[in-house]
C-alpha cells in the first residue's frame, strides 16, 4: 500500500498563490507516476496536473496550463503544485493520487492510491 498525505490548501483572495504538497509513503514500484486532481461542489472530479516520477514528463489540463506549475522531490517522495494566479473557479478539494507506472494519465481510475483531499477557497 501506499500512503498519501496532501497539505498547504487555504482560503486566498483572487489573484493570489498557493503551492500544495503530496508526500507518499510506503511501497514503491519500478515507476511511479502523481497527480492532482480536484472537485468542486456538486462536479465531477477533474484532472489537474500530473508529473512522471521516472523522467519528470507533466501534463496539465487546459484549465491551469500557465499558471500551475507540478514538480517532485525524489529524495523526499514529495511532490507540489504551485498554483498561482488563482481565480473563483480554482475553489475545490485538491486531492493528490499515486500510481505505479511511469504515465501520467488524466483520468481518474488509473490511480490506485489517494490522499484525503485539501481545500483551496478562492474569494473574488
Amino acid at each position: 500500500q501506499v500512503q498519501v498525505v496532501e497539505s498547504g490548501g487555504g482560503l486566498v483572495q483572487a489573484g493570489a498563490s498557493l503551492r500544495l504538497t503530496c508526500v507518499a509513503s510506503g511501497r514503491t514500484f519500478s515507476g511511479e507516476a502523481m497527480g492532482w486532481f480536484r472537485q468542486a461542489a456538486g462536479k465531477e472530479r477533474e484532472f489537474v496536473a500530473g508529473i512522471s516520477w521516472t523522467d519528470g514528463a507533466t501534463r496539465y489540463s487546459d484549465s491551469v496550463k500557465g499558471r500551475f506549475t507540478i514538480s517532485r522531490d525524489n529524495a523526499k517522495r514529495a511532490g507540489f503544485l504551485q498554483m498561482d494566479s488563482l481565480n473563483p473557479e480554482d475553489t475545490a478539494l485538491y486531492y493528490c493520487a499515486w500510481r505505479g507506472g511511469s504515465f501520467v494519465y488524466d483520468n481518474t481510475a488509473a490511480y490506485d492510491y489517494w490522499g484525503q483531499g485539501t481545500q483551496v477557497t478562492v474569494s473574488s
